[in-house]
């Protein structure tokens, strides 16, 4: 399934972060309104779903503000109600309770678990395993609580920030039940769910990306060969 390099990097809405301004699960593929045409045929092409554009809380940050997985979404508490209206038809939607609102960087999940900042409540937590129908665990990878930004999980494999400890890598690996892999994304950042959209179809990476990055990704998360 390996791919041209320069065929899987690119911008959203003017940015390699692609982490950042949207978000993806098997199932659906958000994204900013002021997504190119370039990148939402890039994006369909990869991750095999039809881009919806929309903001959240106003914004295009929407990749920092939502997570979801097969099941539902986790958004913003500042989320308006024609919002989460639009994203009716993608299965259970839920405000993130409490004062950390961020749910895009706090969460990280696929269709099974989900790892979350370790300073969420119990009723957060018990939120987010509602409504995305997964076990949840707090914790950090690499000493960061904003785990969200700092992996990237599918339902084959998860990429995670370099420097997660030993004890990290013990805990994702018996939550999640896959191959856990290093790596970095654009040219060296260790935050690499801000870099890289994935699901179990494929994957598209931030345009500074390089080619041994993406080697690195293709492989963890199961694209090799």
């Amino acid at each position: 399934m390996q791919a041209n390099g320069s065929d899987r990097r690119l911008k959203i809405a003017g940015s390699a972060l692609l982490g950042v301004f949207a978000t993806c699960t098997e199932t659906a593929l958000l994204v900013p309104p002021e997504t190119g045409s370039r990148a939402m045929a890039a994006l369909e092409r990869h991750l095999g779903l039809a881009p919806l554009k929309t903001t959240v809380a106003g914004s295009s940050v929407l990749g920092s503000l939502v997570c979801g997985n097969s099941h539902g979404f986790v958004i913003t508490p500042h989320a308006s109600d024609e919002e989460m209206e639009r994203l009716s038809s993608l299965g259970r939607r839920a405000r993130l309770p409490g004062k950390i609102s961020a749910a895009g960087n706090v969460i990280l999940a696929n269709d099974t678990a989900a790892i979350v900042h370790a300073g969420l409540s119990d009723r957060a937590c018990e939120s987010i395993s509602r409504t995305l129908g997964v076990d949840v665990r707090r914790g950090t990878i690499g000493g960061l609580k904003t785990v969200g930004m700092t992996s990237v999980a599918t339902n084959r494999g998860i990429l995670v920030h370099p420097r997660i400890s030993e004890a990290e890598l013990a805990e994702v690996e018996e939550l999640f039940g896959l191959p856990v892999d290093v790596g970095t994304v654009n040219f060296g950042s260790p935050l690499v769910g801000s870099g890289i959209l994935a699901n179990g179809r494929g994957y598209v990476a931030g345009d500074e990306t390089t080619g041994p990055e993406l080697g690195r990704i293709e492989d963890a998360l199961g694209f090799m060969g």
